[in-house]
């Protein structure tokens, strides 16, 4: 046995061998001498785990995508309810659970007239406020006739005309869901001492609800008789500009229709003679209950008042008698208004509550009247049946 360093080893002279030394060694039986590795398998039962946990991982991607995608559908759809009910769309149908929460059971009233009960409500979603009516049962027309006005009523889009925003149809409770006027009604500021405007916005609101009244006539696609034109059924706006509203007994016209029988609609002391004589109605029904309401602003008072002299209790009968007299400052009072324009505007109002429909002016006729774009002739003395009615 060498020990290291070997003692007779040695370089070859000639330098022609290498220095390498074969060294025999015992292997002990501590050595061990590692084979190569043969081929490994997974057990199946690891297998089976691992393909399981793949499939769940799958379903629960899977999952989280359909929930995403229902969400932005289900938002998506509130946001156009939103959008719909706070922008220009067609009106929305609300249940009537839908309302009550709404107006928070139609806690507060803020007006009333002939075809139903005006509420004031929010909108919860987008906070805007709304006048909510609901209709009289006698007003609960048919479903389906019901549902064919609303319709058409709510494609109306003028600046001077009260949105329909909404509605509800549940049974025999029909609602209608409007935009807010914050400034009240027409009836609000000509009857109150306090707030009456001055004679040139008098002359503008004349001027907004004569090109409502052509809107509804002359330009929408289905064409409209209101049937109930008067001061408590135009509202005023944040700018003061008057905007007509209630369709409640509102008649549709189909396209080729001119005239319509119908029963008498409208309040008294603005509906047209020919309700009465059992004929076709007609647009002009619209224009006479405008000339009343014209009379109205000039005088800023009811257009029947029990109260003053016997002479005067009839609006259209007193300013009549006060054209034809050459006394037009006593419908005035001591308001300073140039005399020319008022005889202009009166002789405007005379023509439209005439009692034959064939010459009273149309709307369109009216409002270039009203304009000055046309020249008016000496009105005939308007006979009125109010007083035997």
């Amino acid at each position: 046995m060498q020990r290291l360093p070997l003692r007779f080893s040695g370089k070859d002279p000639d330098g022609d061998l290498s220095n390498i030394v074969l060294v025999k060694v015992e292997v002990t039986s501590s050595s061990t001498v590692e084979l190569p590795e043969s081929k490994k398998y997974l057990p199946v039962d690891m297998i089976i785990m691992v393909c399981s946990l793949f499939v769940v991982f799958i379903f629960v991607i899977l999952a989280i995508f359909g929930f995403v995608i229902y969400r932005y559908h289900s938002w998506s759809s509130r946001r156009i309810l939103v959008e719909g009910f706070c922008k220009d769309t067609a009106p929305i149908s609300f249940s009537f659970a839908q309302i009550e929460k709404m107006t928070e059971g139609f806690k507060e009233e803020i007006g009333k007239g002939s075809s139903g009960t005006v509420y004031k409500g929010t909108m919860t979603n987008c906070q805007k406020l709304v006048a909510v009516k609901k209709l009289k049962k006698a007003f609960a027309e048919e479903e389906r006739e019901f549902l064919t006005e609303i319709k058409v009523i709510g494609r109306t889009h003028h600046r001077n005309l009260v949105r329909l925003l909404g509605y509800s149809c549940d049974g025999p409770k029909k609602v209608l869901v409007y935009e807010y006027m914050s400034n009240g009604t027409l009836a609000d500021l000509l009857f109150n001492l306090e707030k009456q405007p001055n004679w040139v916005e008098r002359m503008g609101m004349a001027h907004d609800i004569a090109r409502d009244i052509l809107y509804l006539h002359n330009e929408c696609e289905t064409q409209i008789i209101h049937c109930d034109i008067k001061p408590q059924n135009i509202l005023m706006d944040e700018n003061m500009r008057a905007k007509i509203a209630d369709f409640g007994l509102a008649k549709l016209m189909k396209p080729e229709q001119t005239k319509t029988y119908t029963a008498i609609r409208g309040t008294r002391g603005y509906v047209a003679l020919e309700w009465h004589r059992n004929i076709p109605v007609t647009v002009k029904a619209d224009v006479y209950s405008f000339g009343v309401v014209l009379l109205q602003l000039i005088c800023r008072r009811r257009c029947m008042d029990q109260n003053l002299p016997k002479d005067q209790v009839i609006l259209e009968d007193w300013a009549y008698k006060c054209f034809e007299a050459g006394e037009l400052s006593q419908l005035i009072g001591d308001e300073n208004v140039d005399l020319k324009q008022l005889e202009w505007i009166i002789k405007i109002a005379l023509w439209c509550i005439i009692d034959e429909p064939s010459l009273c002016p149309s709307m369109q006729k009216v409002l270039l009247m009203l304009e000055g774009a046309v020249d008016i002739p000496l009105p005939p003395n308007p006979i009125s049946c109010l007083s035997t009615i």
